[in-house]
């Protein structure tokens, strides 16, 4: 399902996440922060204004306790952040999938945070500060963000066009948080590649998307061996 003149992607990256691997440590936290020049937060910032672009809820079925890493979750089906922005800030980028934040056209009006059902986009409360020496090691190709913006996962982009640069060929890259992750409990891959072990467990039936009614095509999937998690995370409700 696609919207009427909505060209095919290029590329269709996507994360497989299985939740019966993840134990909640945070390394997917902390590396998507150092990698996308997140700043520590202030002293004053509460839950709601923290700057993750990922988070790990933990989610108690019947069954068992599961860790559930969420970040934007790239819908292609009437992006819900796309439809509302008012200043074309976030788009859908044709070459990847990936549902892109554009810094300098946000004016901070926050509809997109209100229209994703995913609780994915972060609104930046202000400007970046690094602790003493800490800003040497910013990482190059990530540009830092003033406040008054709203910010997002995008996937690391700046490791795609680093991949981009060095290659004629079809674009490979890892996700910071991918290659972080001490469990391997996050994979990444192209959806439009279909010999690539991400499509084949997708294709398979054995993924699964967080909020499925909503079909807002989202391109994060998660797995798990637990009906009940599963039901949790899917939002399957009780007929």
């Amino acid at each position: 399902m696609k919207r009427v003149g909505q060209k095919e992607s290029a590329s269709r990256y996507s994360m497989l996440i299985d939740l019966d691997r993840c134990n909640g440590c945070g390394s997917c936290m902390v590396a998507c922060a150092v990698e996308n020049n997140i700043p520590p937060a202030p002293a004053s910032a509460d839950d709601r204004k923290g700057m993750n672009w990922m988070r790990v809820y933990r989610v108690a079925t019947e069954e068992k306790t599961a860790f559930v890493p969420i970040m934007c979750q790239q819908c292609e089906h009437d992006t819900p952040c796309v439809s509302v922005c008012p200043q074309n800030a976030v788009e859908l980028d044709t070459a990847t999938g990936i549902v892109g934040q554009i810094p300098q056209r946000c004016l901070g009006c926050r509809y997109c945070v209100a229209a994703c059902p995913y609780h994915a986009r972060i609104f930046n409360w202000w400007d970046p500060k690094w602790p003493a020496g800490m800003d040497a090691m910013l990482n190059p190709a990530v540009s830092p963000r003033m406040r008054g913006t709203v910010e997002k996962c995008n996937m690391c982009h700046g490791r795609w066009h680093e991949a981009r640069l060095k290659s004629t060929e079809k674009t490979e890259y890892t996700p910071a948080c991918v290659e972080a992750c001490p469990s391997q409990a996050i994979r990444f891959g192209d959806l439009n590649d279909a010999n690539s072990e991400l499509a084949k467990e997708v294709a398979a039936g054995r993924a699964f998307r967080m909020l499925e009614s909503l079909n807002t095509g989202t391109k994060v999937y998660y797995k798990t061996q637990s009906a009940a998690v599963r039901k949790a995370v899917a939002g399957e409700v009780k007929s």
